[in-house]
């Protein structure tokens, strides 16, 4: 049975995305030509929809059928386009499908026992990727190619200094609650195994790739 915390739990969330959406439909009319900010706007803001979760104690079955409906409507508007400002990139990518994906993954894996592992693979993605996404192509810095993407020293840098400290503010929350945490040593390496997989990127497999990878890390490391 839902509780009247839950409920209050799904409104919040539900009132958070509506925000984040329209946040970047806003950005997308505003900015139209960077197409890519739009999205990103989507990407760093779905992160903390777990933490809103955990706060209001959102029950496994829920958490996980709320994450598998949202994949199934980022898979369809990737078919047909009905919010351009998630999708349209102008280059080929299954990214929002694969983050969905993972986020499914990761609550099937560890939630509600381990809520801090599922917070740590999204969040990283999150922040740590949708802050690279937008920084990078600002600024001047070597490049490579990578797979037909590419990316910069600034963005690199960007998504391992922007994970590592997501981690950290996680490891804090985790004392603060009584949640086992990896040292910092390992919230570190987890930061640079996540850095890594994002250079591999062709279409958006880094979506599904570092979320799994730095949340499995996570619940491996902790204490």
């Amino acid at each position: 049975m839902i509780t009247a915390q839950q409920l209050l739990g799904i409104a919040v969330v539900l009132l958070w995305l509506t925000a984040v959406v329209g946040t970047a439909l806003a950005v997308r009319r505003r900015w139209n030509s960077q197409r890519e900010w739009s999205r990103k706007v989507v990407h760093i803001g779905t992160g903390p929809v777990v933490l809103w979760a955990w706060t209001f104690g959102i029950g496994r079955e829920l958490a996980i059928a709320a994450a598998a409906l949202v994949t199934l409507a980022t898979a369809l508007n990737h078919r047909f386009r009905l919010l351009p400002a998630v999708e349209d990139v102008g280059r080929q990518s299954y990214g929002t499908i694969a983050y969905g994906a993972s986020i499914t993954i990761l609550l099937a894996l560890f939630w509600p026992l381990q809520p801090l592992s599922v917070a740590a693979g999204v969040m990283v993605m999150a922040i740590g990727d949708g802050l690279a996404g937008l920084v990078g192509p600002q600024l001047i810095s070597p490049r490579w190619s990578l797979f037909g993407q590419t990316k910069s020293l600034a963005g690199t840098s960007c998504m391992a200094a922007a994970s590592f400290l997501t981690l950290i503010a996680l490891r804090g929350l985790a004392m603060a609650s009584g949640q086992a945490a990896p040292a910092s040593s390992a919230l570190l390496l987890i930061a640079l195994v996540a850095t890594a997989l994002e250079q591999c990127s062709w279409f958006g497999v880094d979506n599904l790739t570092v979320p799994l990878a730095s949340g499995l890390l996570w619940q491996s490391w902790s204490g």
